[in-house]
């Protein structure tokens, strides 16, 4: 196994069958504010370091009130400062709405921030509507920058690498923080560069990735019904490379653990409708459970709610750990990423304990 395999390959803790991460949102809830937000992932990320997760990424969203991940690798330089071990990387940077250079320099800043903690995750979808999209990007073309996406990673691999050939019009281009420092008179070699991943929603990543010998995360959280198709056709797809000599897959799994089943179920009801108010162009802070129970779902929307809330693995420790285990059981992931939707951040740090006590992970300080 490479060294670049090591570093993405996580091990189990406690009696976990794989390893267990965090994908963190920086959820707003109404009431409270961002900074109220990046304190709590600043909390979750020293919690789930002390308790044995193997990383923590964080989402790339934008024009979302009730999400303040707009920006990952800000966040992940914050984060970075407050923690000493745990792995730290997007989840993901979307990468058609940034020149790959900036991507490089970005994350070469991080590695050299946190060295030998960082991974580079990236989706081609933009995080967004369409009418933001065009903002980020800076047109109206939208399919343009989903297209040229395996070009995008292939070039910002280069920029990582420093390894344009001779006649590329960026070979003299380099992205610093990176290798071409060590070349500089006097420069030493610099830890390797951050690990790409590839995130997915759909065949498309997980076919490009399985091509690239790249390890691939799927959002189970949000397209459950493409989890196993996806899977297969990473694995079928996949080709040995310097990266990985066999599959690598995590999937990232929506998780609410509570003291008391009800508890769990009232809790769920209000992320359902914050995803309802999503999907129909009308996001706004997270909502309370209060805010939920006095809401007048229509026939239609309940049974958004309830197909919903039905891909959350959700309830007491016991129930969630079995729920987690059958997912393992019938997907096969190598690392089950868990991310926690809820009203505030002291009932997301408590999810976290909880499923950490019922794996008999390590207690931490």
């Amino acid at each position: 196994m490479s060294a670049a395999a090591d570093e993405i390959r996580g091990t189990a803790r406690g009696t976990a069958p794989v390893p267990l991460s965090v994908l963190d949102l920086v959820t707003v809830g109404t009431g409270r504010t961002a900074s109220d937000a990046l304190r709590i992932s600043v909390e979750l990320a020293r919690l789930t370091e002390a308790r044995g997760f193997h990383r923590y990424w964080v989402a790339e969203h934008h024009s979302m009130p009730g999400v303040a991940s707009s920006s990952p690798a800000v966040i992940l330089a914050y984060l970075a400062a407050h923690t000493e071990r745990i792995r730290l990387g997007s989840g993901g940077v979307m990468l058609p709405n940034h020149a790959p250079l900036v991507v490089a320099e970005q994350f070469g800043t991080l590695e050299a921030m946190a060295p030998g903690r960082i991974d580079l995750g990236l989706g081609r979808a933009p995080g967004t509507d369409g009418a933001t999209a065009a903002a980020l990007r800076r047109t109206e073309r939208l399919d343009e920058g989903a297209e040229e996406f395996p070009q995008q990673v292939v070039e910002l691999t280069r920029f990582l690498d420093d390894d344009f050939p001779d006649g590329h019009p960026y070979r003299r281009v380099h992205a610093v923080p990176g290798p071409v420092q060590a070349s500089a008179p006097g420069g030493v070699q610099s830890p390797h560069r951050p690990p790409i991943w590839l995130l997915g929603s759909s065949g498309f990543s997980a076919r490009l990735a399985g091509m690239l010998g790249l390890p691939f995360a799927f959002a189970h959280h949000f397209s459950a019904q493409n989890t196993l198709p996806a899977l297969e056709l990473y694995r079928e797809s996949f080709r040995p490379s310097g990266v990985l000599d066999a599959p690598y897959a995590l999937i990232g799994v929506s998780v609410l653990a509570t003291d008391a089943e009800k508890e769990a179920r009232r809790q769920v009801r209000a992320a359902a409708l914050n995803m309802l108010r999503l999907r129909r162009g009308r996001p706004g802070l997270f909502p309370s459970p209060e805010e939920a129970e006095a809401y007048e779902f229509s026939p239609l929307e309940q049974e958004f709610v309830d197909s919903w809330a039905a891909n959350v693995v959700h309830g007491t420790p016991d129930e969630v750990r079995a729920g987690l285990d059958e997912l393992h059981k019938r997907t096969g992931a190598d690392e089950l990423m868990l991310t926690t939707h809820a009203h505030t951040g002291e009932l997301r740090l408590r999810s976290y304990e909880l499923v950490a006590d019922a794996y008999g992970l390590p207690a931490g300080a």
